[in-house]
């Protein structure tokens, strides 16, 4: 019987510093109420936040492969992959022809791309105000140190 009690009190003791002390979980959380604040702005435009971020990926760094952007973006590839597809069908982006070694097929924003962006541009901006609002300017500041260190 004993040794169920400190099982038990073993088990709290890792759940309380778990929920304490665990960064994923409150990075998760973050993550998430600040996505939505992007999503609600930009859905009039029929975007997504990481469609949008993979709209400026890929004109930042011109041309570039799904493997490229997923490096870039610390992506994961089935992830990066859903989002390639839909962002093509939509006409954001376009695959160059394929090369004659067989190496993949990099993509760049098409016209429409480039509008999108310009349009959601003042969208994203009032996303940008009300997550600063949120988190603070001490916040903002260091999770842009945080992401340009990784």
């Amino acid at each position: 019987m004993l040794e169920a009690t400190e099982d038990c009190a073993m088990k709290e003791d890792v759940i309380s510093e778990i929920n304490r002390d665990c960064l994923a979980t409150r990075t998760r959380r973050i993550s998430r109420v600040i996505t939505a604040i992007y999503d609600e702005r930009l859905r009039q435009f029929g975007i997504n936040s990481p469609q949008f971020t993979l709209l400026v990926v890929i004109a930042r760094l011109g041309p570039v492969s799904g493997a490229e952007i997923g490096r870039a973006n610390h992506q994961e590839r089935s992830t990066l992959s859903r989002n390639l597809q839909l962002m093509l069908t939509a006409g954001w982006i376009e695959e160059a022809t394929k090369e004659a070694s067989g190496r993949s097929r990099p993509v760049s924003l098409t016209k429409a791309g480039r509008e999108m962006l310009r349009e959601a541009a003042p969208a994203w901006r009032d996303a940008q105000a009300q997550a600063r609002v949120l988190l603070g300017e001490g916040g903002a500041a260091a999770i842009r140190n945080i992401a340009d260190d990784l």
